[in-house]
């Protein structure tokens, strides 16, 4: 089992160590962090594992208050796989919802770059 310094942590995970401060002190991790005699935090695989989930929860729009109630789901264990479902199902559908307007964006981007490609090479 690794056990990482907060820096080490936040060098790992692409965030910086105020966020994981954050995301420890409202409610976003499974449980407290390990404490090393000294008192500093010694983050686990699965602390870094479950953060990768938390940041890509919130990479892809979950509000906070949805990340905090996803983890106390898991943190409560066994039984509340309905709602847990429930929830992630949701967030699906509002990404998804979300990748279709990128995506019809992203065609209209490429139309335009059609258009000017084609004036560019018919004016060489």
């Amino acid at each position: 089992m690794t056990a990482l310094t907060i820096a080490q942590a936040a060098e790992r995970t692409g965030l910086t160590a105020h966020t994981l401060r954050y995301y420890e002190r409202d409610g976003l991790m499974l449980g407290s962090v390990e404490r090393a005699g000294s008192g500093h935090r010694r983050y686990t695989d699965q602390d870094l594992t479950w953060i990768q989930m938390i940041t890509r929860l919130r990479a892809t729009g979950m509000p906070i208050r949805d990340v905090r109630r996803y983890a106390a789901l898991v943190r409560a264990g066994d039984g509340n796989e309905a709602e847990r479902l429930a929830l992630l199902l949701a967030h699906r559908r509002r990404v998804e919802e979300q990748l279709a307007q990128i995506t019809g964006h992203l065609r209209a981007i490429d139309h335009k770059i059609g258009i000017y490609e084609g004036k560019v090479g018919s004016a060489g």
